[in-house]
């Protein structure tokens, strides 16, 4: 997939569902790591673009270190973001800054998980099971116009789905 913003819509369905429970954030940071491996690549101008970082190895380890590194970054983009929001009078899109762990972790893992799953329905140079295998058995699994278009209905519904909840939630506060 052309780097991250395709990714991000799974991760914006799972959001949706599962809440504090899991950080976007943590999981965007996730995205951005992983694909800076393939940046380099292309601009050095090799033939292979996805190596070590996409693999599920790789992904592990780039978890890890999303999870530590990334919850920090995270929380400091947070608030820098709140002060932005409050600055232009747009305070409905304030986010909570403080990331706990089991989100930083869920966010972290599934990023980078999902990322190498995902890229591996697309991308013939991958091995996502190295170095115990060479294959890629999920390649042109689906027309990469599908695995596309999935990621992007499940964005859209995914932000439908937030801001209906933080309407709904809001709402229910003033009933109260």
């Amino acid at each position: 997939m052309p780097f991250t913003p395709f990714h991000m819509g799974p991760g914006a369905a799972i959001k949706a569902v599962s809440g504090s429970y899991f950080s976007l954030t943590v999981f965007g940071f996730a995205q951005i790591i992983i694909d800076i491996e393939p940046l380099i690549r292309i601009l050095q101008g090799d033939k292979v673009l996805h190596g070590f970082t996409h693999t599920y190895i790789g992904a592990a380890l780039i978890g890890l270190f999303s999870f530590f590194v990334g919850k920090k970054c995270c929380e400091w983009l947070l608030c820098l973001w709140n002060s932005i929001v409050r600055f232009n009078c747009l305070l409905w899109l304030r986010a909570n800054p403080n990331i706990s762990w089991a989100s930083a972790a869920s966010g972290a893992f599934m990023g980078t998980f999902s990322h190498v799953f995902l890229d591996s329905l697309i991308h013939s140079d991958m091995h996502p099971f190295a170095p115990f295998s060479t294959t890629n058995g999920l390649v042109h699994l689906l027309p990469t116009g599908w695995v596309y278009l999935l990621c992007s209905c499940l964005g859209v519904m995914g932000i439908m789905l937030i801001i209906v909840v933080r309407i709904w939630s809001k709402w229910a506060i003033e009933i109260d």
